[in-house]
């Protein structure tokens, strides 16, 4: 039976009342309809069940979009079949959320190319979908941003908003000594978070690794004491897997 035609009426009346989306799926779902013998009231169900699903997704997107995470690293992608070991009941357990809910951190430790920035990322879109706000940001750029932000007196407002989302990611931490500006700034951002709030941060270093790449010693302590006791620690070892991606003929 061939697809039930759209009227330029209904069409214009769609558009106006900002409904104009439905009409690529509407020729398809009016024959379903005619098919299944649907009363108005069930027709006008689905239909309006699908604008919302599709305004839903559109939220998640463009709320995933504007915390920086990479659409693409979700755990629908995650290869199950790569040889790095890790706790797989710990990874579950963080899936839930749960640390979210009671504010500890979660610290994901391992080699480069073994999958800490996908997992911080995947768990970033699960947040997004449970209705967190969420920001993500490696930590180069993060402090880099920070430190610019004193220049044009916006350095409060800036640690204002990375202390009040309810995830903040931090992507490759360790991999070069922060400043004792830098180290100040990621003081009180670990301190204003302790128990209120939940950090995800990826590093190829174990926390003890980090206190000689703080710039000053005693905020280096307290960083490394309130952050490591309050967090999850999820350890991945194995080789990278980018080089499965390495291009062959």
């Amino acid at each position: 039976m061939p697809p039930h035609s759209v009227s330029k009426d209904l069409e214009r009346v769609l558009k106006s009342l900002k409904l104009g989306k439905l009409l690529p799926l509407l020729p398809e779902r009016l024959r379903q309809f005619r098919e299944r013998e649907l009363s108005f009231e069930e027709s006008l169900v689905i239909l309006l069940s699908d604008e919302v699903q599709r305004r839903q997704s559109n939220r998640l997107v463009t709320r995933a979009k504007r915390a920086n995470l990479a659409a693409e690293l979700v755990f629908d992608s995650w290869d199950g079949t790569t040889d790095a070991t890790y706790d797989r009941r710990l990874l579950d357990d963080l899936r839930l959320l749960k640390f979210l809910e009671n504010h500890h951190h979660v610290l994901i430790m391992g080699p480069v190319g073994v999958g800490k920035t996908m997992l911080a990322h995947a768990l970033g879109h699960l947040a997004i979908a449970r209705d967190y706000s969420v920001h993500c940001e490696s930590a180069d750029k993060l402090f880099q941003r920070l430190r610019g932000s004193r220049l044009d007196d916006t350095h409060a407002a800036e640690l204002r908003r990375l202390i009040g989302v309810d995830l903040l990611i931090i992507d490759d931490f360790g991999l070069r000594k922060l400043t004792e500006t830098e180290t100040a700034d990621f003081f009180e951002l670990v301190t204003a978070r302790h128990q209120t709030a939940s950090i995800v941060l990826t590093s190829n270093r174990d926390p003890a690794e980090w206190l000689p790449m703080l710039g000053d010693p005693l905020l280096a302590q307290a960083i490394v004491d309130r952050f490591s006791n309050n967090a999850y620690d999820l350890v991945i070892e194995g080789e990278s897997y980018r080089k499965r991606q390495k291009p062959r003929l």
